[in-house]
């Protein structure tokens, strides 16, 4: 196995793993979002963005995972 292939497999398994990790977590975030609106409808409007805020969270773990697979594959 050369150096090329182990960066393309570590590349892999740094935006797999990032991207995994985040997509689970916003379907847990909106998932507990949904049945706290769901239970209190009067509170939507302080759960929403609540949620749009920590969903912008994730999805910059997301972001770095793609910019540290980036930086593997050109470093």
């Amino acid at each position: 196995m050369d150096a090329e292939m182990v960066k393309f497999i570590a590349a892999a398994i740094a935006i797999g793993v990032g991207a995994l990790a985040s997509a689970t977590a916003i379907g847990k975030l909106a998932t507990k979002a949904m049945e706290a609106i769901g239970r209190n409808p009067e509170a939507a409007s302080k759960i929403q963005p609540a949620m749009i805020l920590a969903t912008a969270f994730i999805e910059a773990i997301a972001i770095y995972a793609l910019v540290v697979a980036l930086i593997i594959l050109f470093a």
